[in-house]
């Protein structure tokens, strides 16, 4: 079976694969399109099984809300090299899939790779594009948030965002968006301190007590001395007790009551590629 031109650049606008290889394919499909389509496929499985053992440390950080901001969700889409991570296609190609996540409310990672996008699953597209661009890539992190109000931040870069979610809806845009540039600069670990695990803060205790023994204080005086340890490390790492960081002067939750009395945080993410 004979093929044109036009069939591979049929192929090509169907894969995304180079020229050559739907050409390649094409012959060793004898013309044939869906099997040329699959063997695109298959070949993009296989370079993803020979670059399995690659690190895939590089890639975009990506998050969004609905538009009506009750829903929100972030993925990280990796690569081996920052020219592929900086790629136009590349980025657009995991904003395709945060925008799929969206439109379907993904809950967690494995139902998003689940998802169907372009008549296939976002797995399998995102496997395929291995084959594409001749770099492992993997689809790593995905979470989402669901609020009366949602907001999302990416910094410069495509390598750090943010979501937050907060208990009331209409929350001001720009105060929402301090929150949320908030914790992308200060990395909280917790809304506040009731939501940190109890072995967590027993942990620091201990941390601190062992610091301060070591520093020569006294036996009896430790439990206090690690107590206030721990209240100054509740506002490092809770986002409500931190200090507002453009401000300087208030924390968090002052900020926010500033804003309305009632008003607070009541999920967030925070994802970095460390590169």
């Amino acid at each position: 079976m004979s093929f044109t031109t036009a069939d591979v650049v049929k192929l090509r606008k169907a894969t995304s694969a180079g020229m050559m290889d739907c050409k390649n394919a094409l012959s060793e499909a004898e013309g044939d399109f869906d099997r040329a389509v699959e063997i695109i496929r298959e070949k993009g499985k296989l370079i993803a099984n020979k670059r399995a053992d690659r690190d895939a440390a590089e890639g975009v950080v990506l998050s969004k809300i609905t538009e009506d901001k009750k829903f929100g969700a972030l993925l990280v889409l990796n690569c081996e090299t920052d020219f592929v991570a900086k790629n136009a296609d590349f980025v657009a190609f995991a904003d395709k899939i945060l925008n799929s996540a969206l439109a379907q409310k993904a809950e967690n990672l494995e139902v998003l790779k689940g998802l169907s996008l372009d008549g296939k699953t976002i797995g399998d597209l995102v496997t395929e594009q291995t084959g594409v661009i001749g770099e492992k890539i993997e689809l790593s992190y995905f979470s989402k948030v669901s609020a009366e109000t949602a907001i999302a931040y990416i910094h410069p870069g495509n390598k750090l965002a943010t979501l937050v979610g907060f208990n009331k809806g209409d929350v001001e845009n720009q105060v929402a968006r301090d929150v949320a540039m908030q914790v992308a600069a200060m990395a909280p670990v917790a809304i506040d301190k009731d939501a940190i695990p109890q072995g967590t803060i027993e942990k620091e205790i201990e941390i601190a007590k062992e610091k301060f023994r070591q520093e020569g204080k006294p036996e009896a005086m430790l439990d206090k001395i690690a107590q206030g340890s721990l209240n100054k490390w509740y506002k490092d790492v809770t986002l409500l007790n931190q200090i507002y960081v453009k401000d300087g002067k208030i924390t968090i939750k002052d900020f926010l009551k500033q804003n309305d009395k009632e008003l607070t945080v009541t999920a967030f993410d925070r994802f970095t590629l460390n590169v």
